[in-house]
């Protein structure tokens, strides 16, 4: 049976419901997301003889699952470098802190901007190129530095993971705002979004897989 597709604000208010009614800590829900995209990236290279992933962080929540995803591959020893478009001081709340976790453990993040080239090389000597940049959240045109970006991985990596969305599409519509991620793997939470299922959301999505990141199954069940 086919799995319940639901729209971006669908998914926002289930966040927001589990965090502010129940108590989830937001935090909590971040560190289950990135692990479970950490879990489906370190799958897909484990034949490569010393794998090497880039993840590549806007500065959104998406970002903050791309930080929790970089610390847990660091963890099971595979070379992850990370990439930040904008500024460290630019991030908020939870993808702040998640930040701040890996500069404390002396993980080098690469800023990426106007003056700061895009990593061609690395995006494109990598085994893996993980899509952390927007998430379900875009809502209105992509520009630079995020669009040249968004082209090097589609030009560039061999495979890609997206984190929740491909970066650049409408979760509900399945419109792309001018330029968007083409992912091998989307690796989506809760449930799968209504834009990945029509307009250019199969084209760029790929395979999609459901991750459980902690609501509670009774908010679940109200959908």
């Amino acid at each position: 049976m086919r799995q319940k597709a639901i729209s971006v604000k669908q998914t926002q208010d289930l966040d927001k419901i589990a965090i502010e009614k129940y108590g989830v800590p937001s935090l909590a829900l971040m560190e289950n997301a990135g692990r479970a995209v950490a879990f489906e990236v370190a799958k897909r290279v484990k034949k490569a003889e010393k794998p090497c992933v880039c993840v590549i962080c806007g500065l959104g929540n998406n970002a903050g699952d791309g930080f929790v995803i970089a610390r847990h591959l660091i963890n099971v020893g595979i070379r992850t470098k990370i990439f930040l478009i904008g500024k460290g001081s630019q991030l908020k709340r939870d993808a702040a802190v998640n930040y701040r976790i890996l500069k404390k453990l002396k993980y080098p993040i690469k800023e990426v901007g106007a003056r700061r080239a895009v990593p061609l090389r690395d995006i494109a000597a990598a085994d893996l190129v993980v899509d952390a940049i927007f998430g379900v959240g875009v809502n209105r045109e992509v520009k630079d530095p995020f669009r040249s970006v968004i082209e090097a991985i589609n030009e560039k990596a061999g495979k890609v993971i997206s984190v929740d969305a491909p970066s650049g599409i409408d979760g509900t519509t399945g419109k792309v705002y001018g330029v968007c991620v083409k992912a091998d793997v989307t690796v989506t939470f809760s449930f799968i979004k209504k834009g990945f299922l029509k307009g250019r959301g199969p084209k760029h999505a790929g395979k999609v897989i459901v991750a459980d990141i902690g609501i509670p199954l009774r908010l679940k069940t109200r959908i």
